[in-house]
């Protein structure tokens, strides 16, 4: 069966069409049955004139006059076969991949902003949209399936990038669609309690992620990892090519630090005094709070490991971070506004602790839990708004096909301690209650869809954005 295989990369390579979607084979194609779903169809692609079905299932199948093509790993086999298929790998494109909880988007946006700033020609491949020069779409997932990833990839590379960012989900690596990836560098931002209806529990999840440094294709490859993390300060060691960062004292052991102390923070940014070896220097930026100095030193982590200099690393003072991640809303009633896409415990947690030092009023803050979705961090979500804002204002997010009062009486265990609830289940009708509360002095954080410019409830996505929701309130 090998040498099966290889005769179906040969044959993509020379462009045989490869497909992991039994609709969309023609005669001639090569077709990969990805798991039991793919198994399913194996007949259906046969009789749609595939040539070869590469398949790792076990139970047997009509082939029909395909041939059978078994292997170990189907979803490893379908990276290689895109691979030849698209070319990507051997063009003149590095990637660098960065995965996490919570970060992961404004990371891609400081290093896209860092890059070109430099001179390079960056792309990015994201939550928010997929783009490099002369082109942009928005993104239906953080990353692509195996194949539409490789033709991206590709795409940007004939368009004359010479760099792509990728933030790497969870989701993504489980099912292995960054197969027949070779990173030239990766970078890990924390990891914190989210998708654990998929993963099961935190060390499936973090399983997943550190595949990342470990495969694709192995651990020697340089990585920027979060030593203030837990998970990331285990990791670091472990991996021969690592630069530790963070706002805290290294791990024992570990040879390579860049360590941030913040020198100042207001609603205006912060500036921060950075060290690496014997080198120092002072950074500047609009980004608010200690999450977002996390941030700002994984990014320059990734530029050093990719060859920038020090003097480079100034051009992120100019960034002011992606769209919905603690997006300022200027108004002309003096409100100091934010819209932020922390959808988790801890993200929450993060950024209500940055917005509570700028906070001489109250902190307010409006959010809900996606339906469908884990549960168990509901009450977790709301005993992060208990214990970092003085007012919650308990809404719905994107419910999905779950009701959304359900999901409300599921957050309102962790609001015991909460010192002043609201609880209105239509998001429009929130954002306007806690506008009408606030006053020049508070702080009004609208969490949890950031950049999203929908609303899903049962199965259709409504227009609804949270930055144009408050300005259209606000009049400005």
């Amino acid at each position: 069966m090998e040498a099966l295989l290889k005769d179906c990369i040969e044959k993509a390579r020379r462009g045989a069409p490869v497909r992991d979607d039994s609709r969309g084979v023609r005669s001639g194609d090569i077709f990969v049955a990805v798991g039991r779903p793919g198994a399913r169809y194996i007949a259906q692609a046969a009789a749609a004139g595939a040539a070869y079905v590469v398949h790792d299932a076990g139970e047997a199948s009509d082939f029909g006059a395909a041939v059978a093509v078994k292997v170990p790993d189907a979803r490893t086999a379908l990276g290689e076969l895109a691979r030849a298929r698209y070319g990507a790998a051997e063009r003149l494109l590095k990637l660098v991949g960065i995965t996490g909880t919570n970060g992961k988007t404004t990371v891609a946006y400081l290093l896209e902003h860092l890059f070109l700033a430099c001179g390079r020609r960056a792309g990015v491949i994201g939550t928010v949209g997929y783009r490099w020069p002369g082109h942009d779409e928005r993104a239906p997932l953080t990353t692509p399936g195996c194949l539409r990833l490789h033709e991206l990839l590709a795409d940007m590379a004939k368009a004359g990038t010479d760099i792509a960012i990728m933030e790497v989900s969870s989701h993504a690596l489980a099912q292995k669609r960054v197969a027949g990836l070779a990173f030239d560098a990766v970078a890990l931002t924390n990891v914190t309690q989210d998708h654990l209806d998929y993963h099961g529990d935190m060390e499936a999840y973090f399983a997943a992620k550190a595949s990342l440094f470990t495969c694709y294709p192995g651990r020697s490859k340089p990585a920027a990892i979060n030593c203030d993390d837990p998970y990331g300060h285990g990791l670091v060691n472990d991996l021969p090519g690592a630069m530790a960062y963070g706002l805290n004292e290294p791990p024992s052991g570990c040879e390579k630090m860049l360590r941030g102390n913040i020198k100042a923070s207001s609603v205006s940014g912060l500036v921060m005094d950075v060290a690496f070896g014997r080198d120092r220097w002072s950074l500047s930026s609009p980004l608010i709070g200690a999450h977002n100095a996390s941030n700002l030193l994984c990014a320059q982590a990734v530029g050093l490991l990719m060859g920038l200099s020090l003097s480079d690393l100034a051009e992120l003072s100019g960034c002011a971070g992606a769209p919905g991640r603690l997006e300022r809303i200027k108004n002309h009633q003096g409100l100091d506004v934010f819209v932020d896409y922390a959808h988790t415990p801890d993200a929450l947690k993060s950024v209500l602790a940055a917005l509570r030092p700028l906070t001489s009023g109250r902190l307010i803050a409006v959010f809900g839990c996606g339906g469908d979705r884990d549960k168990t961090k509901r009450p977790l979500m709301g005993e992060a708004v208990a214990r970092g804002a003085d007012v919650a204002v308990l809404t719905s997010d994107n419910p999905r096909f779950e009701e959304p009062e359900a999901i409300i009486e599921d957050v309102i265990p962790g609001l015991a301690a909460c010192k002043h609830l609201i609880v209105e289940p239509d998001r429009k009708a929130a954002v306007a209650m806690a506008l009408e509360l606030a006053r020049p002095g508070d702080v009004l954080l609208v969490a949890g869809k950031g950049h999203e410019d929908y609303q899903e409830i049962k199965g259709v996505r409504s227009p609804f954005d949270d930055a144009a929701t408050v300005r259209e309130l606000l009049s400005c």
